[in-house]
């Protein structure tokens, strides 16, 4: 019988739903979830969540900031019934450059995951990966076992940082860097093995393996098909609904494009990773830093503006 794209890529790869939509979720049977701001607030207007929102307010009364920390976790809940792995939950991107209130919003979610009857080992804190949430993510993850999830991977240089910092997973981001990479150069794409996002991602996992690191790599934040699969062995990728149909109804092949064993052998030096070279490596790279920036300001939006709709249903 021949296999779809989706079934051949689960061969090499663990699939991860990016998604806050339940039914995208049941339908596509990933291994993990992963939610963030932006669709956080698209489910939270769709009605069939709109008990889970009812939930929260009702938790939190007129406490926007409680209201907002129990709707991302009664979203989270209802995903660790369908997916047997991992489910990441967001701290506010407001506290990307705040270790110690990173911490605590960390601990607060795990908190109120714990009274909803859910193991922390179920749950990746997603978080930012500025040196504070690094740090913040280093403190959580050996001395609070908290596993976490940083975000908004765009360099070697937060990578590795990640790592050093044995921080259970990364999402280096594939479209992000592809789009700044299409403006700059002023082209309409790239052929997808020699895009600068799946070039990006395809560094990181060498690295990783080459040097025996722990950290899962799980790709994000893909434009198209063809990104995805040439990423195929790659530890994890999170991907949308959309293109996960696209994958399910497409019978093309899929080959496993990377490997430990191809990993092993790659020529690569061991960087050694602190703060002060972790800033000179962002400011000598101007793509990351600018995506960084901006990847947290449009969490933030979303943040705001789902802050509104809940402040519109509490007045009504």
């Amino acid at each position: 019988m021949d296999k779809n794209q989706l079934y051949q890529l689960k061969e090499f790869t663990s699939v991860v739903a990016d998604t806050g939509d339940i039914n995208s979720i049941q339908k596509f049977t990933p291994v993990d979830a992963t939610t963030n701001p932006s669709l956080l607030y698209k489910a939270a207007v769709m009605d069939e969540y709109a008990h889970l929102v009812a939930d929260a307010i009702y938790y939190g009364k007129e406490d926007i900031e409680a209201i907002m920390d129990k709707l991302a976790v009664n979203f989270g809940v209802e995903i660790t019934k369908i997916v047997p792995g991992y489910v990441s939950t967001e701290v506010d991107a407001r506290l990307s450059f705040d270790t110690e209130a990173t911490i605590a919003k960390a601990k607060k979610l795990i908190g109120l995951y714990k009274d909803a009857g859910v193991d922390k080992s179920r749950i990746l804190i997603k978080i930012a990966a500025t040196w504070e949430g690094i740090e913040a993510a280093r403190i959580l993850e050996q001395e609070e076992g908290i596993t976490c999830n940083l975000t908004l991977v765009f360099s070697i240089a937060q990578a590795i940082a990640c790592a050093e910092a044995k921080v259970t997973l990364i999402s280096p981001f594939v479209g992000r860097i592809m789009d700044w990479h299409k403006a700059k150069e002023g082209v309409d794409g790239f052929k997808s093995n020699e895009d600068p996002g799946v070039k990006s991602v395809t560094k990181i996992y060498n690295y990783f393996k080459k040097f025996d690191y722990k950290t899962i790599v799980m790709g994000a934040s893909f434009r198209n098909i063809d990104e995805i699969i040439e990423l195929a062995g790659c530890d994890k990728l999170t991907i949308a609904p959309s293109l996960l149909k696209e994958l399910e109804e497409s019978m093309e092949p899929v080959t496993k494009k990377l490997s430990v064993e191809e990993a092993k052998e790659t020529d690569i030096k061991l960087i050694e990773m602190n703060e002060k070279t972790f800033r000179w490596m962002m400011n000598e790279d101007a793509m990351s830093t600018e995506k960084l920036a901006e990847g947290i300001r449009s969490f933030t939006s979303d943040i705001i503006k789902l802050e509104e709709v809940i402040r519109k249903k509490i007045s009504n």
